[in-house]
């Protein structure tokens, strides 16, 4: 395993030297009492190597006989990856996949050509009062694979890389690095990982990924002199190290990889590389030419 010591550069820190190229505050959403917070895309980021959609989940606790509904939707040019603290989510799709996630656990959706799924609190856990928290993101396919087969793969836990030292403790949840490699079949250089940090813990974060992203999800750190709490984006320059200090005990998510091959156009659930292809899956959608969910009846309308 090669692990990268916690040592500070001789860097000055001037604009091009800084680590941080740029810092992005979500907005928070309110969906019926459900937050939902959004870092990418963003007016200062539209993307972070392939991902081109960050959303946190909650933190939110429900009451006893609720819970969330994502009613059937579809997608096409991307893969969805979902990734739980806390909760579970029963995942449906028109391939026929049922599968429920729970922390720890990947579910790995490529829409490619197109899918439609659901997204919903299982009918055991309503019974009870239950709590929620994650991150969706989303990864742009490149375009030799924007058109794909759909497919959907989970990973249990035991499959995802556990590097623990010094305190700190990495779910290395897609890609490669600290010589792992995720599972997970990513269609372009892709890093994601879950890192978690002790009250005073140091951490180096790995510089050879081309774009990265860090976003703290609990707690408070350290970087270059400035502080950053939970709900912070730190687009990261490229090839500078970055050493993050746990002002409190922190838990964050390293995003990146390889650049886009090229402009991407979002629209709804839609992305592509193509304007067309854009239009083409909205009048598919309203006309119904997608394939259905089995055992789902609902759906979500195309926006207006």
């Amino acid at each position: 395993m090669s692990w990268q010591p916690a040592v500070e550069t001789d860097c000055a820190q001037t604009e091009s030297c800084t680590p941080v190229a740029v810092v992005i505050t979500p907005k928070a959403k309110d969906i019926g009492g459900f937050e939902v917070r959004r870092a990418l895309p963003s007016i200062e980021r539209r993307s972070i190597g392939p991902f081109v959609f960050f959303d946190q989940m909650g933190p939110a606790t429900f009451a006893a006989g609720s819970g969330i509904d994502v009613r059937p939707h579809p997608h096409i040019g991307l893969s969805t990856l979902t990734w739980l603290v806390e909760g579970e989510i029963m995942h449906r799709d028109s391939l026929g996949s049922e599968q429920p996630i729970r922390p720890g656990e990947v579910n790995w959706m490529t829409a490619g050509r197109g899918i439609v799924h659901s997204e919903r609190t299982p009918d055991d856990k309503r019974a009870a009062p239950h709590s929620l928290f994650g991150l969706q993101v989303w990864l742009a396919l490149p375009q030799a694979h924007e058109e794909t087969e759909p497919s959907f793969q989970h990973y249990t836990g035991n499959e995802i890389p556990r590097i623990e030292q010094d305190g700190v403790v990495i779910q290395l949840v897609a890609g490669e690095a600290w010589g792992e490699r995720s599972p997970v079949e990513v269609f372009s250089e892709t890093l994601y990982a879950d890192i978690a940090l002790p009250a005073g813990g140091r951490f180096a974060l790995p510089t050879e990924t081309p774009e990265r992203g860090l976003y703290i999800m609990q707690g408070e750190v350290s970087l270059a002199g400035e502080t950053f709490s939970a709900g912070s984006m730190l687009a990261l320059n490229p090839g500078r190290e970055a050493v993050v200090e746990a002002t409190q005990a922190a838990r964050m998510a390293l995003i990146g990889g390889a650049p886009l091959d090229g402009r991407r156009h979002l629209w709804w659930n839609f992305v592509s590389s193509s304007k067309e292809r854009l239009e083409q899956a909205k009048a598919d959608w309203k006309e119904g030419r997608f394939p259905a969910v089995p055992g789902e009846t609902e759906f979500i309308p195309l926006p207006q």
